[in-house]
């Protein structure tokens, strides 16, 4: 792992961060998920339905967070076009590919060359964001899909180490095919065991599954010297508000990105009913959610000064 990080680099982590070096980041690049979010309601789910929900989400959230996740294809112009993006909120983008390969009921990291991190800057964000499924101690063969996700990883944060914005790299821990249910002690093996992996690429911050426990977030703690930051996976707000205390106490997250665990309600919802929902409920979650990082969360200018 590189031992600094760019200057390019931190001025763009400092813009998804608040004036503390906490990340308050609201997600909202579902696409796939957001439809089928819709779907579970028996709501349309036109290309405007999808617009419009990203506008209300942003508008009624951003005023708040210290950055929001948009994917480039919805979320972005419809953001941004509807002037929803409000001053000061960074801008992350997703740029894995939307569809993505399989091998054998695996997925398979893959990596379109266009989608870089010029692209991501030059529609206005400050950092890209780029999801893999790395999945540690699977059998040995070929393909290697575990090298494969860790060289399309390198591959990212080289590009965006080369423009000057900072790489977060998320990750999802899968089963295998035909893989019994993980009890939490091997889910907690893999979620630290593929933290330490990601963090040796040298990526900027890394977008973590919360691994269970406060123990396994020590551990989490020991393996990943630069920042990381703790994603919803949708739970309810009361669990996340827990999950959030544990991870910045415990495990030194500097921070979260969360977006179902704070808004998905207002998907069944339209117009003035689903504003009455952003502005009483969502936005008091996202507060709560602030209020317990504050204080709490490790800065990530001290967790990148650590590294």
């Amino acid at each position: 792992m590189t031992d600094t990080i760019h200057s390019d680099a931190r001025a763009g982590l400092a813009a998804i961060a608040d004036e503390n070096g906490v990340f308050s980041i609201v997600a909202m690049d579902q696409r796939n998920t957001l439809r089928r979010m819709f779907a579970a309601v028996d709501k349309p789910a036109e290309l405007s339905d999808l617009q419009a929900a990203k506008i209300d989400v942003a508008r009624a959230l951003t005023p708040l967070a210290s950055g929001i996740l948009l994917d480039p294809t919805i979320g972005v112009p419809a953001v941004l076009g509807g002037g929803a993006l409000a001053p000061g909120c960074g801008l992350l983008v997703a740029a894995e590919p939307e569809s993505r390969p399989s091998w054998n009921g695996e997925p398979r990291a893959a990596r379109d060359p266009e989608q870089n991190a010029g692209w991501v800057q030059d529609m206005g964000g400050h950092a890209v964001k780029f999801l893999v499924q790395l999945r540690p101690g699977r059998p040995a063969g070929e393909p290697d899909l575990a090298a494969e996700v860790v060289d399309v990883v390198r591959a990212v944060v080289e590009d965006c180490r080369a423009v000057g914005i900072p790489s977060v790299i998320e990750n999802l821990i899968y089963l295998l095919p035909g893989e019994e249910p993980l009890s939490p002690d091997e889910r907690a093996d893999l979620i630290v065991e593929a933290a330490a992996i990601l963090g040796e690429t040298g990526a900027d911050l890394v977008k973590l599954e919360y691994p269970g426990s406060a123990g396994a977030c020590r551990r989490i703690s020991e393996v990943v010297r630069g920042p990381w930051a703790v994603l919803s996976a949708g739970v309810a707000f009361e669990e996340f508000q827990d999950v959030l205390r544990i991870a910045c106490d415990e495990g030194g997250a500097s921070g979260f990105i969360a977006g179902r665990s704070i808004w998905k309600e207002a998907v069944g919802l339209e117009g003035p009913a689903r504003q009455e929902f952003l502005d009483g409920v969502a936005r008091p979650r996202l507060d709560a959610c602030i209020e317990t990082a504050s204080g709490r969360a490790r800065p990530w200018t001290e967790a990148v000064s650590a590294r």
